[in-house]
């Protein structure tokens, strides 16, 4: 029947659509009492019964007319079947749009394409745009006036105590007097004491005829060259070490110094290699001593480790060490060769030629590095670390070969060549991946490099060669980014995208190691051309 609300008419269909709308009659107005063959409504009763459940989600059946309240678990039943229906329709939906997807994801280079532009490099470039100076230019001349003293005064200090060490030793405490002398030969020695040294056995001065070995006068010594070196090593804890050498142009001699310093007043110096005339161990001049043209920025001094005992125990696990030549008194060095024209050499022909084999390779590869360098070098890094399982940095001839394919570094088979025989003067048909590295993708300048370590140096305050991932969320300053001071991106938008980069090149996420550290900077600066440029990207992150 017909229903009529306030005067308007409702069929059964306008009924339902206005309840489902919320809409609600008044019933007690447009209704009557209730007629007496319509059963009472009991609210108890409307709870499922078993018979309902066998029910097979049938809604109404002809042939068995309903005179009872409706069964409610139908209904119950009706709403799930279309709560099914609309999750089969989502999931036929997105069975039909999984094709799209894995088209789309194929697009994404990150992890299957190494060499193409990722979301990674987007965000490694995002360091190079951090090149505004973050001091003024009074401001600058006064640090650097400032660091240029504390230069001079740690030289000083180092430079007295090699003379201390060189003139001011004592007769009595001369390593010589260890050995036997004909005077001493006769003299009765307690039982006790048969096996101590010579110089503890007789203590007078006036009878002991035995002089230093050298004879060399302050005057002498004063004729010198001196350099700062540092340890090719990927442990931070010695690649940081502050090394002061002297080469001496009276004998050919040189020794290395360490320049230690322990809080903020105190400072010393000690041998690192002692005064001697030292031989190369590698390269076309293998068995030649050192001379005066062998000391330039950039040049390596190689060293046997079994020659020098007190070395530490992380330097002498390989039989050779390098140390790289970063600065030079070139004054000094100008006024020795021109006094010292006798035993100069020309450049062997050789050596050049390997040079211009080196540079060949690197040019061909860091200009398509220049976008995705900092990817690259540390996966590079990474990638020869998991192949590195004897832990000493050496990886086979075909691991490289097969290191360069994965990484899509295009080198021809000649140049290849070329490259392994320059690297490789023994026979042993291994070599160290970092020197490989270095040499197939080039370095930055020691200029540079002087600046990564200080940085790294200033988060590693405990030198234990390692730094916490934390720190250097606490250390790291985007407050001068382009990028934040021009209000498009927030400091802790950049930051993000730094740290998320470096820990893409560390082995272990939670902290950074010098070598994974000195990987990222070096390949950031790849696409950096001005020295200024990149000391900057340094200077304001850092506050060095």
């Amino acid at each position: 029947m017909d229903l009529e609300v306030k005067g308007i008419a409702a069929s059964p269909k306008r009924q339902v659509l206005l309840s489902y709308q919320g809409w609600r009659p008044n019933t007690r107005l447009s209704h009557g009492p209730r007629p007496a063959e319509v059963p009472c409504l009991d609210l108890g009763k409307l709870g499922d019964s078993e018979d309902e459940d066998g029910d097979n989600g049938s809604l109404y059946n002809a042939g068995q007319p309903q005179t009872g309240p409706p069964r409610l678990s139908s209904s119950f039943r009706r709403g799930t079947q279309l709560q099914n229906t609309h999750v089969q329709y989502h999931n036929i939906e997105q069975a039909a749009r999984r094709p799209e997807l894995k088209k789309i994801e194929d697009l994404q280079p990150e992890k299957q394409r190494v060499d193409e532009f990722t979301i990674l490099d987007e965000k490694a470039l995002l360091q190079q745009g951090y090149t505004n100076s973050p001091y003024t230019m009074q401001h600058s001349i006064r640090k650097f006036d400032v660091e240029e003293v504390a230069a001079e005064r740690k030289k000083q200090a180092v430079v007295e105590q090699v003379m201390l060490d060189q003139l001011c030793r004592a007769v009595i405490s001369d390593p010589e007097q260890n050995g036997n002398s004909d005077i001493y030969k006769m003299d009765p020695v307690l039982p006790g004491l048969s096996t101590a040294p010579l110089r503890f056995r007789k203590r007078t001065l006036h009878e002991t005829k035995i002089k230093t070995r050298s004879a060399l006068t302050e005057n002498m010594l004063s004729n010198k060259l001196r350099f700062d070196g540092r340890l090719l090593l990927r442990n931070g804890r010695d690649a940081c070490r502050e090394l002061i050498g002297f080469y001496f142009n009276c004998d050919k001699s040189l020794t290395i110094y360490e320049y230690r310093k322990f809080g903020k007043n105190r400072t010393n110096a000690l041998p690192f290699i002692l005064k001697g005339i030292y031989m190369h161990q590698r390269g076309q001049r293998k068995g030649k001593p050192y001379t005066l043209n062998d000391f330039f920025v950039g040049a390596d001094l190689t060293f046997l480790s079994l020659q020098h005992p007190g070395l530490p125990e992380s330097v002498k696990q390989k039989p050779l060490f390098t140390i790289r030549v970063t600065n030079i008194d070139e004054m000094a060095k100008t006024f020795l060769k021109t006094y010292n024209v006798e035993n100069e050499e020309n450049p062997i022909k050789e050596e050049d030629d390997q040079k211009k084999t080196l540079r060949n390779v690197q040019d061909n590869l860091r200009t398509k590095l220049s976008k995705r360098g900092v990817r690259i070098v540390s996966g590079l890094g990474k990638y020869f670390h998991e192949l590195d399982k004897k832990q000493n940095r050496i990886i086979t001839k075909e691991d490289y070969r097969r290191a360069l394919k994965a990484f899509h570094l295009e080198v021809t088979e000649e140049d290849f060549e070329s490259l392994w025989l320059v690297l490789h003067d023994d026979n042993n048909g291994e070599l160290d991946y970092t020197e490989f590295t270095r040499a197939i993708l080039g370095e930055m300048n020691e200029y540079r490099k002087a600046f990564v370590r200080k940085a790294y140096m200033k988060l590693d305050y405990n030198k234990i060669g390692t730094v916490p991932m934390v720190d250097i969320r606490k250390c790291y300053c985007a407050r001068k980014h382009p990028q934040v001071i021009a209000g498009n991106a927030t400091e802790e938008e950049i930051k993000s995208s730094f740290l998320e980069t470096l820990e893409d090149a560390c082995s272990n996420p939670t902290e950074v190691s010098f070598g994974e550290f000195e990987d990222y900077y070096e390949g950031l600066s790849i696409g950096i051309l001005d020295d200024e440029d990149f000391i900057n990207i340094l200077r304001n992150p850092w506050g060095i």
